[in-house]
């Protein structure tokens, strides 16, 4: 890498919404405040939710064979 030219990293702490506050690295040099994070988001939560709208997902699963 070439000297100089590159940005320096700083470790910063993000916060979330929900309480959880971890540590990074950022070129950032202040806290972060964050909305989601994967503590609460429901996709690494486990508690997703497929919103069927006008019957798209069963007409998928149809068409593919697929069972549930």
């Amino acid at each position: 890498m070439k000297a100089g030219i590159h940005p320096e990293y700083n470790d910063i702490s993000v916060t979330c919404s929900c309480g959880s506050v971890f540590t990074t690295r950022s070129t950032m040099k202040k806290a972060l405040h964050v909305e989601v994070c994967s503590a609460c988001h429901p996709f690494y939560t486990g508690k997703q939710k497929i919103v069927d709208t006008a019957g798209r997902v069963e007409k998928f699963r149809q068409k593919y064979g697929l069972k549930r």
